[in-house]
Formats: C-alpha cells, sequence, structure tokens
C-alpha cells in the first residue's frame, strides 16, 4: 500500500468520524491512534523534506528571474545609453559639419572677393599701360608724320 501523509491523515479522519461518540466526545482505540502517529512520523520527514526542496527550489527560480529582470533592465538602460551617445555624436557631427561649411562659405567668399580686387588692379595696370602705350604710339606717329611733311618740302628744294 503506497503510504503518503494524505493517505495516513485520511485514514486517521475516517477512524476518528467511525468511532464511537460520548457527550459530544469520540472514544479512540490509542493504540490505532499511536500508530496513525507513528505513520506520520515515518512520513513527515520525507513530506517535509520535499516541501523544504519545492521552497528552496521556488526561492531559486525567483532568484533567478530576478537577476534576470535586472540583466535586462541593465541592457535596456546601456542600449538608451548607447542610443543617446549615437545621438550625440550625431548631433555633434552635425554642427561640425555646419561649422565647416559656414568656415568654408565665408573663405570662398573671402577668396572671389581677394579674386576680384587682383583682377581689378591688374585690369586696371593694363589700361593705364595700354593708354601709355597709345600716348607713346601716338606721339610716335606725330613725330613720323611731322618727319613726312619735313621731308617732302626738303625734296622740294
Amino acid at each position: 500500500m503506497d503510504l503518503n501523509i494524505f493517505n495516513v491523515l485520511d485514514e486517521l479522519e475516517d477512524m476518528v468520524q467511525s468511532s464511537k461518540k460520548v457527550l459530544g466526545k469520540v472514544l479512540l482505540d490509542e493504540e490505532a491512534l499511536l500508530d496513525y502517529i507513528d505513520k506520520l512520523r515515518t512520513l513527515l520527514p520525507e513530506e517535509v523534506h520535499q516541501a523544504k526542496w519545492l521552497n528552496k527550489e521556488r526561492e531559486r527560480m525567483l532568484q533567478e528571474a530576478q537577476q534576470h529582470a535586472e540583466r535586462i533592465l541593465s541592457d535596456a538602460q546601456a542600449e538608451v545609453k548607447r542610443l543617446a551617445d549615437e545621438s550625440e555624436v550625431a548631433k555633434q557631427a552635425r554642427e561640425s559639419a555646419e561649422e565647416i561649411i559656414a568656415q568654408a562659405k565665408s573663405l570662398a567668399k573671402e577668396i572671389k572677393s581677394g579674386a576680384t580686387e587682383y583682377a581689378d588692379e591688374i585690369l586696371c595696370k593694363l589700361e593705364k599701360n595700354i593708354s601709355q602705350s597709345l600716348s607713346v604710339i601716338g606721339q610716335a606717329r606725330e613725330e613720323l608724320s611731322k618727319m613726312k611733311y619735313t621731308n617732302s618740302s626738303d625734296k622740294n628744294l
């Protein structure tokens, strides 16, 4: 017969219910009652051991679940930090790019302005040189013209 603590308790309960009653009290066979108590003592350590093991196993599972939850939370916090850092890096990169572009535009404007001024100076000098050259050419032609008339009048003599 497979005895476990619940079977023994059921048998004990049946014995109490089937016993004679006198003035609201139950008369029990002392030997039978002591026999059930012995059976319970015999079975109790195994049942208590199983209960302790179940309780210990439950605690272990709860601890594992807590550790797992903490790992998930830690991983999530690390991911949030990583994304925030990436976002900050991207923001700094955009700001740096905008600053570089602004500097490049400013430098390009300065270069263009400088190139325009330089070209104007060169053209102004060239114009001056050409004017002087035209003036010299004009004077040379006038002298040639005077010589021509002077030579023509000398032939007539």
